[in-house]
């Protein structure tokens, strides 16, 4: 893991943040990443969360003052060392984690804390890392277990998938169970997306897969980002989620460290150093 890129006082305050920003020495991506420049950035935006302070158990904070925005059409990757509150950020966006203080809007409507449910209903799909299917069930029961809420809808929505992910109306018929790795998740993202969401929320997509599956599900979604869904992807695998985003955050300590587009933060030194290492320099 690397050294955190900042420290906290007794007051919660971000000292050394601070410290730098006395002396002018941000980069342009800890510009970006600060208090102030969220709040003009992020207007208008159609996901955005504001000093977002949230935690699995009373009393520990694992985002400590997170902000985040995702504007139409973008896809936003989170990387950060482990950690650094990037699954409980996704996971506090779709409702699964209470949020202390700060707030969630999706287009301008207040959604802090609302159930899951609700959020899947008002367009909003989540691809959790782990037990992501239904494996007792066919692929195409796991199908209609995503569409439950409009049932009429499955076979336009279903046509779609299958475009996304041939593989899936190949073996329709064939038990979840008995897939790969990589074809359960694109089972997992087919399911999410049998909704027709606008916003598109992925955790660690590309986690246990061989290069090859990884590749694939890289190149699926920014397929599915170009037929219109907006998606925000944590990913371990740093380099290459850089490579397909239109933005990314770098969190530290359940907060932001650096945010830019992707191609910048691939060539930031600071960021390099003490994150990328090798990795960004090997392209």
């Amino acid at each position: 893991m690397s050294e955190p890129l900042f420290e906290v006082d007794e007051t919660g305050e971000d000292v050394t943040r601070a410290q730098t920003a006395a002396t002018g020495e941000l980069s342009p991506a800890e510009k970006a990443a600060t208090r102030e420049e969220h709040l003009k950035l992020a207007e208008g935006a159609l996901v955005r969360a504001d000093d977002l302070v949230a935690g699995y158990v009373p009393g520990v904070n694992i985002l400590r003052g997170c902000d985040f925005y995702l504007q139409d059409g973008e896809l936003v990757g989170i990387i950060g060392p482990n950690g650094a509150g990037k699954s409980t950020l996704l996971k506090t966006l779709f409702g699964l984690i209470p949020v202390r203080s700060g707030a969630v809007t999706l287009r301008g409507e207040d959604l802090t804390g609302a159930p899951a449910h609700k959020l899947v209903s008002m367009g909003v799909g989540y691809v959790p890392q782990n037990n992501n299917v239904f494996p007792s069930l066919t692929i195409e029961e796991n199908m209609q277990m995503g569409v439950y809420l409009r049932p009429k809808s499955f076979k336009e929505r279903f046509d779609y998938v299958i475009d996304l992910f041939p593989l899936l109306g190949e073996r329709r018929k064939g038990k979840a169970g008995s897939l790969s790795g990589g074809e359960r998740q694109m089972v997992a993202m087919g399911r999410a997306l049998m909704m027709d969401p606008s916003v598109l929320l992925l955790d660690e997509p590309s986690a246990g897969l061989s290069p090859a599956y990884q590749d694939e599900v890289f190149i699926r979604c920014r397929r599915i980002n170009a037929t219109g869904v907006s998606i925000i992807m944590v990913e371990q695998n740093a380099r290459r989620c850089l490579q397909i985003c239109d933005r990314g955050y770098v969190l530290d300590q359940g907060r932001n460290a650096y945010t830019d587009t992707g191609q910048s933060l691939m060539n930031d030194p600071k960021v390099i150093e003490l994150y990328l290492g090798t990795l960004a320099k090997a392209k």
